[in-house]
């Protein structure tokens, strides 16, 4: 028989369906990849905001992880929203186990202005899991809040993130004022590439989670860094440019059918 392509995916669950496990798997399927998935963190949101974040007690959280990897072996892990810091823990001794690809988008505020973690988070995944991570995918304002030392400056915090580890860092630039989109990819040595999408003239929801899952997905189908990188983010403007509305708030990624 044929082993399916698999990702696990540890992400928050938010009841709308516009972000967290239900988008990575949205998008792995799109993908032709089979999403495995670890609930992170129970949510009480809509396409607004992010209201309450109740994270996984850390024992139920390892022993769902221990049960499900001693029977399916992933071929890339994509890490969204954590609960805790404790989790951060769990987490990092698995990858520490995987001869996987990671992906990590490094959820700390919902887009509606919500901290979804606590104080002492940013600090604890820099020193946990970046060793770990092939790809970071923070926007520009979880650049900045994850390296609150580079005084806002982009470029400084990505070489931060790059010397404690990371492989890639891309800095999507959405929230960032300007006619169009530019996406920063950096890598060790200084190398940037800029990658500039057509500004779209809606508010997304589950934005990010889209675009870490594709490039998870690129990542376990065989592709390198910088190529998965390139693909997720097509795959991912062609799914804000297809967004479906489902409440009042921010438009959601058209991910089925893709």
């Amino acid at each position: 028989m044929t082993r399916a392509t698999t990702v696990l995916c540890l992400s928050g669950h938010d009841p709308g369906g516009g972000a967290g496990l239900q988008a990575d798997i949205e998008t792995l399927a799109a993908h032709g990849v089979h999403g495995l998935g670890v609930i992170t963190a129970l949510t009480v949101q809509d396409t607004t905001n992010v209201r309450r974040v109740v994270a996984v007690e850390p024992a139920l959280f390892e022993e769902q992880l221990a049960v499900l990897l001693a029977d399916a072996e992933p071929d890339a892990v994509k890490l969204g929203l954590i609960g805790s810091v404790a989790q951060l823990s769990v987490i990092a001794a698995l990858l520490g186990r995987l001869a996987v690809p990671v992906v990590c988008d490094p959820v700390l505020r919902a887009g509606g202005g919500t901290a979804l973690v606590a104080d002492d988070y940013p600090a604890a995944l820099r020193r946990l899991l970046l060793p770990r991570v092939t790809v970071l995918t923070p926007n520009a304002s979880e650049a900045r809040r994850l390296v609150p030392g580079a005084g806002g400056d982009l470029e400084a915090c990505a070489d931060v993130l790059l010397a404690e580890g990371a492989g890639r860092v891309l800095v999507t630039g959405g929230d960032e004022p300007g006619e169009s989109v530019v996406n920063r990819v950096h890598a060790a040595g200084g190398v940037r590439r800029d990658c500039v999408w057509p500004r779209l003239p809606e508010t997304f929801h589950g934005a990010g989670c889209t675009l870490a899952s594709a490039i998870a997905a690129r990542l376990a189908l065989g592709a390198d860094a910088d190529a998965a990188i390139d693909a997720g983010q097509r795959w991912t403007q062609g799914a804000l440019a297809r967004a479906v509305t489902t409440g009042a708030g921010r438009r959601i990624p058209g991910r089925l059918g893709a």
